[in-house]
């Protein structure tokens, strides 16, 4: 589902104003936001960028954590 909310086909401005909060959310949102801005020169939406990256450092963080509180066990798993 998350892929259909990946704004790659529709620009960010068919999306409504207070839809666009939880589309940053969204990691993806603001890499295809940014190769749309580099590619075809259309405006950066660069508090949609920010909020992904914030996003994407979250959940890179949490997972690193995760990881490194998993590793012990894992390999006893596997």
């Amino acid at each position: 589902m998350a892929f259909f909310l990946t704004p790659v086909i529709y620009p960010i401005r068919y999306v409504p104003a207070m839809l666009r909060v939880f589309l940053g959310l969204n990691p993806m949102a603001g890499v295809i936001e940014g190769f749309r801005h580099a590619l075809l020169g259309s405006p950066a939406n660069w508090e949609m960028i920010g909020a992904s990256l914030g996003v994407s450092l979250a959940l890179f963080v949490a997972g690193l954590f995760f990881f490194r509180r998993m590793e012990r066990d894992f390999a006893d798993v596997v």
